[in-house]
């Protein structure tokens, strides 16, 4: 196996967060009262209890790089997640960005921003 990091991510509640990324495609692997972890794909997401967490005020973020950033996106709106600029959850549009890659974002129910970048080889 290759190094790597997984991001741990806060949840306020664990059923409400795994429908919501079960939604689009991801699948449990381990949940107990304390810890939650989610797969899609080589893509692990970490979920700790954060039940007072306040989404508007959340600074929590991560990346998701990926082969097929079109496919993520395209599956996440599926779900359900609309693309608007202001809501929890939103869904903002995969773009070339600045600094040089295509990406998108995702803010889930608990705030948390997950950017979707286009992993190039």
């Amino acid at each position: 196996m290759l190094d790597h990091a997984v991001p741990n991510l806060p949840s306020r509640n664990f059923d409400a967060t795994e429908a919501f990324y079960c939604g689009f495609g991801f699948e449990r692997a381990f949940r107990d009262a304390g810890w939650m972890i989610l797969t899609r794909d080589g893509l692990q997401l970490e979920f700790f209890p954060f039940p007072g967490l306040d989404p508007l005020s959340s600074n929590f973020m991560c990346c998701l790089r990926v082969a097929d950033v079109d496919d993520l996106h395209d599956a996440i709106r599926r779900s359900g997640v609309p693309d608007v600029i202001t809501a929890m959850p939103r869904l903002h549009p995969v773009r070339m960005q600045k600094w040089g890659l295509r990406a998108g974002y995702l803010v889930d129910p608990d705030g948390t921003q997950l950017t979707l970048i286009e992993h190039r080889v």
